[in-house]
């Protein structure tokens, strides 16, 4: 397969994974307002964990099974499970004290972080349009917190959440690279997943005991069910693979279109309103995300370097 052909499969895979993460957003916003967010995020993953492992396992479809070295298992805990699991509290929350599409633009800004991580401060344009794109998705963020500054304080904590998950999961997408040099993006995300959920259970428990108890009914399985099979086994798996073959702020990018699918999705079947400050905010972060990721060399000639 050419590597043009390569590319266009990988960046077709990353369109669908958006499409699933705009339905699992909505789906989680659902779900946290009936079950509390951290025992949320932990039985899902821990479930869909579960479940692609056993697709590993016990089947060739995502390729052969390979045990793992302590080592590799220390890292998997570590630079995955524990990463996932403090940005999941992270969105989880943040879903349950403001908008889907607020947390879903916080989230389109991570692009944006990871450049920055990619490369330290230098004299040349490339440096230049990376800390322009930062200060544009800046500025996007400020236009989401300016209301809820006026507002409840849920609100300005939700926001906060919001930024704060957008950071981790640059962090989380940033570790997964390293990991999936080593894995494949299945297996990755199969073990992340469990590792996750495993680390999350005793705090969900908690909080099932302190709410005393959660409802169950088919309507909220049939969400969940969602949640695990296409927004985490099916989702983390693309997304993963995705990051064995492309930079990982390459890949990021494509997060920028997460609001979109999270507002449409929510728009349809939540009738969550669009809020006044969506789409400026939403202007100003496709801009930083532009300016810090297109090849502006190939595109105008200009220099990345003066």
């Amino acid at each position: 397969m050419s590597q043009p052909k390569n590319n266009a499969v990988t960046a077709a895979s990353l369109l669908f994974v958006i499409f699933l993460w705009g339905g699992n957003n909505a789906g989680t916003k659902w779900l946290v307002a009936a079950w509390p967010p951290i025992w949320t995020g932990g039985i899902r993953f821990l479930l869909a964990g579960w479940l692609l492992l056993a697709v590993l396992r016990f089947t060739s479809w995502l390729g052969e099974y390979r045990p793992l070295t302590f080592g590799l298992r220390r890292q998997l805990w570590w630079r995955g499970g524990l990463c996932l699991a403090v940005y999941i509290v992270a969105f989880n929350w943040a879903l349950r004290l403001t908008a889907a599409s607020h947390v879903a633009l916080y989230l389109g800004a991570s692009p944006v972080w990871t450049l920055l991580w990619e490369e330290r401060p230098q004299r040349t344009w490339a440096s230049a349009r990376r800390y322009g794109a930062a200060l544009l998705a800046l500025a996007g963020v400020l236009v989401l917190f300016c209301p809820a500054l006026q507002t409840a304080k849920l609100d300005l904590v939700g926001e906060f959440l919001g930024l704060a998950a957008s950071i981790l999961w640059a962090t989380f997408s940033h570790q997964m690279r390293i990991l999936s040099a080593s894995l494949s993006g299945a297996e990755v995300a199969a073990h992340t997943m469990w590792m996750s959920g495993i680390g999350l259970m005793p705090f969900g428990l908690a909080e099932i005991y302190f709410t005393r108890g959660i409802p169950i009914t088919g309507g909220i399985l049939g969400v969940l069910a969602f949640c695990i099979v296409f927004g985490g086994v099916i989702a983390y798996a693309l997304w993963n693979d995705a990051l064995r073959h492309w930079r990982t702020s390459q890949v990021m990018l494509f997060n920028n279109l997460i609001p979109l699918s999270t507002m449409a999705w929510a728009w349809i079947f939540l009738h969550e309103p669009v809020t006044p400050t969506f789409w400026t905010a939403m202007a100003l972060i496709v801009a930083g995300v532009v300016l810090g990721q297109a090849n502006w060399t190939k595109i105008f000639g200009v220099p990345e370097g003066f």
